[in-house]
């Protein structure tokens, strides 16, 4: 399976290295049998300078171009991330050729960043993607057609995958793995990577409460550390708005304009992570997590983790939990 990954000055090394690794240690691990071919390509080949200030040595688009010409196709074509400025400027070159190749492979990925050069080749229209967190809101505000998604590390769309920042292309990198050769090999890959877990890609890029907290520094900072301690009680938006002292109808409005979701949202975010966390970090039997997180009964825990997730809450505890 050949796989291409795009790079460009100034791009993370993470983002090429992280996943570019998780393919070469699978080959190692399968020996003479390995499953992938790999390219690092960028437009004009030679030595390309990544943000670290580390050079990486890549073969040319032409030189790809007419190696591909001989009927050898793309399997997976990966876009990585990283800016040297706070804005993000695509390569015309890598977003011409992707926009000529993408079609023909059976995979396109895009980490961090790399999203905006996928965008801007049209390959990403119409579909729920990902990015890092900090890039979201501009990816949407410049690509409008994109249903653009902070939360996930990653999110598949069919033969489209997009994933978070940094590290997030290493967990995408290893669900490619686990797609192409099995659980099995997925997680002997991660293990001889030292990955502490595999993450699914439905886990937040982050905690929710403090990018609450975070987003909503002004009148709403108090409520969410106030939910965050109450997640058992009723928490529908009349009594959020009663703690605030503002009409329910007057709260849900202002709040979704200061914080971009609803505080059912909000509540809801909160209360799944709490049980995450819990699954992770203690033994509470699921009954006492559905309870303390506010899900009433475990049925409901179970329901809002399949919905989410993908995973019922004993799976995720038998993944992640420390214990």
């Amino acid at each position: 399976m050949r796989v291409v990954v795009l790079a460009y000055e100034g791009m993370n090394l993470l983002d090429l290295s992280g996943p570019l690794q998780v393919f070469a240690t699978t080959n190692r691990l399968a020996g003479e049998a390995g499953p992938y071919r790999l390219h690092v390509v960028s437009a004009s080949g030679g030595s390309i300078v990544t943000g670290a200030g580390l050079p990486v040595a890549t073969q040319s688009l032409a030189a790809l171009d007419a190696e591909l010409e001989s009927g050898a196709g793309i399997h997976t074509l990966i876009s990585p991330g990283g800016s040297t400025g706070e804005t993000f400027v695509t390569d015309a070159a890598l977003v011409q050729w992707i926009r000529r190749r993408a079609p023909q492979a059976q995979r396109v990925c895009s980490v961090c960043t790399g999203a905006f050069h996928l965008a801007e080749a049209g390959v990403l229209d119409g579909l729920r993607v990902t990015t890092h967190w900090n890039w979201a809101a501009e990816l949407q505000r410049q690509y409008p057609r994109l249903e653009v998604d902070a939360e996930p590390i990653f999110i598949r769309q069919g033969r489209i995958w997009t994933s978070a920042g940094v590290t997030a292309g290493i967990d995408l990198a290893l669900a490619l793995v686990e797609q192409d050769c099995g659980h099995k090999q997925a997680i002997a890959t991660a293990r001889q990577l030292v990955m502490f877990i595999k993450r699914p890609g439905g886990q937040s890029q982050f905690s929710i409460p403090l990018a609450s907290q975070s987003a909503g520094a002004g009148r709403f900072v108090e409520l969410h550390a106030w939910i965050a301690a109450h997640l058992g009680d009723d928490l529908r938006v009349e009594n959020l708005a009663g703690y605030v002292n503002m009409s329910p109808r007057t709260f849900a409005r202002v709040y979704v304009a200061e914080l971009g979701r609803t505080p059912a949202r909000t509540v809801e975010l909160m209360r799944l992570e709490a049980a995450r966390r819990a699954l992770e970090e203690t033994s509470l039997p699921l009954k006492r997590i559905a309870t303390d997180a506010g899900y009433g009964e475990e049925q409901n825990l179970r329901r809002v983790f399949q919905r989410q997730l993908g995973v019922s809450p004993a799976q995720y505890r038998e993944r992640f939990s420390a214990h």
